[in-house]
């Protein structure tokens, strides 16, 4: 069976026509189950981790190959300390620098994974993603988090609360932004994207989290799932909304990745990755464009919409191509 990718519109989220075995093509999710036909799609984005040193003009060397290799969207973490990589090393605003790829692309979407709710009041947040909507036409994203790199916090000096605030905090921004972004007066302007920009929750899919989801977000991004959790926590984010009488959120993984053209390619490529993660393990996907594509097909099977590969050497430009490869392997 072929695997469809049709989509009519970035923030969809549902599949709008779907090709048959025999090549034809029949539209609708609901047409897909009369048939008895299992439809899986994935929609692949590039994650940096902002973080680890990288410049301005990297960013917009990355954002640009991104956008030519053909990704739905370039995503960033949002830090203030270095997390691998030796040496003293930071990064960039992560509002600043999305609001000025915005300036420098022209389709490619933008956003978070994710901010957390200890650096910004509601209303910053609130502004900064405004601005980067503006422009960027209506291509930004927000993923709020509640914080979890405490050091960082001591060091910049932001309040590192107990969890359970931190997670009020959380509910309490959220509700913000879906106030200041709604139609009522006092809050110009508005975002270019109506109702809202899309907001991201991220988790592993635990109560909180997914309540916090289900109430306010149009995504739930888990992090590093095999496939068998995505499957899992996939299943548990579509009954909460089931249960709350809301529509589906999309579901989405972040996974880190490292691809090559042939298994010597892989082989130096995971050398490098293993330095700069200053980890031994190598990344949940790794190996060929065919390979890691058919891997993909395993997480869209489980349940996940749309993946951010991360890639921690954000200089291997070349590696980004390959990710495109990738995509339209899995369209």
């Amino acid at each position: 069976m072929r695997r469809l990718l049709v989509l009519t519109d970035p923030s969809s989220q549902c599949v709008d026509v779907f090709a048959l075995p025999d090549g034809s093509r029949a539209a609708g999710s609901r047409e897909a189950s009369r048939l008895g036909i299992r439809c899986s799609f994935m929609r692949v984005c590039l994650m940096i981790e902002g973080q680890d040193e990288v410049s301005w003009e990297q960013w917009v060397a990355i954002a640009r190959a991104a956008e030519a290799a053909g990704l739905e969207g370039l995503f960033r973490s949002d830090h203030y300390l270095g997390l691998r990589r030796r040496g003293p090393v930071g990064g960039l605003d992560a509002w600043s620098t999305i609001s000025a790829l915005a300036a420098c692309t022209n389709r490619i979407r933008l956003g978070s994974l994710v901010s957390p709710v200890t650096f910004r009041s509601a209303s910053v947040l609130a502004k900064n993603v405004v601005s980067a909507d503006h422009i960027s036409s209506g291509r930004v994203e927000v993923g709020i988090g509640a914080g979890w790199y405490e050091e960082e916090h001591r060091v910049y000096g932001f309040r590192f609360p107990p969890l359970g605030e931190r997670l009020r905090e959380m509910e309490s921004q959220l509700a913000e932004l879906h106030r200041q972004w709604a139609d009522e007066d006092g809050y110009w302007p508005k975002p270019v994207q109506r109702p809202r920009p899309p907001i991201l929750i991220g988790g592993l899919a635990k109560r909180r989290t997914v309540e916090l989801a289900v109430r306010y977000a149009d995504e739930y991004n888990t992090w590093l799932p095999t496939v068998e959790e995505a499957h899992e926590r996939a299943t548990i984010v579509a009954r909460a909304a089931e249960v709350a009488g809301r529509g589906p959120l999309r579901f989405s993984a972040m996974v880190s990745c490292v691809i090559g053209r042939d298994a010597a390619e892989v082989s130096r490529r995971l050398a490098a990755h293993q330095e700069v993660a200053l980890d031994n393990d190598p990344p949940p996907l790794s190996g060929t464009v065919a390979e890691v594509a058919d891997h993909l097909g395993r997480y869209a099977d489980a349940g996940v919409e749309r993946v951010m590969l991360q890639q921690f050497r954000h200089e291997d430009l070349e590696m980004v191509g390959l990710l495109g490869e990738v995509a339209a392997a899995v369209a």
